[in-house]
């Protein structure tokens, strides 16, 4: 099993360079929409309540949007659980000042390919995809930091 879960971490993105895949779905007030996000920098969360790592990763997602958020980024975190109920308790516990969509049916998590959660994706100014990243540990917020602010500067 550990190989298997090695695997899925070094997977790589097969769409990279290209357009990221658009989607149109519910959110907590409006829809969300990814081609409405052109011109800005998008850092693509999908995540479900019962993911650990997903309930650390908010509080930083929080401050990547209040830090980055004036030069451009915007983050969007699509909810993949059925069970609204159990969405509701994490959102009321981790309060997020991004974005947050709703995908029960999965089909957005299905276009970008995600084998694990949280996965997160990296999409430029232009909407084209250029990072993908599958978990979530302390020692990769630099990282993902440095890649977003690359992305930024462009």
């Amino acid at each position: 099993m550990p190989a298997v879960f090695v695997l899925l971490l070094t997977a790589p993105l097969t769409h990279a360079l290209d357009a990221a895949p658009d989607f149109n779905l519910a959110g907590i007030d409006a829809q969300v929409n990814l081609a409405e996000q052109k011109g800005k920098v998008v850092y693509l969360d999908f995540w479900a309540s019962w993911c650990a790592p997903c309930r650390k990763s908010f509080p930083w997602m929080n401050q990547l949007q209040e830090h980055y958020g004036p030069q451009g980024l915007e983050i969007i975190a699509i909810n993949l659980d059925k069970d609204r109920d159990a969405t509701d308790a994490f959102l009321k516990a981790t309060t997020p000042t991004f974005t947050i969509a709703f995908d029960p049916q999965g089909q957005s998590a299905e276009n970008y390919q995600v084998m694990g959660m949280p996965s997160s994706y990296l999409i430029d100014r232009n909407g084209v995809l250029h990072h993908s990243h599958i978990g979530f540990r302390d020692k990769d917020k630099r990282t993902l930091e440095s890649q977003i602010e690359e992305l930024l500067k462009q």
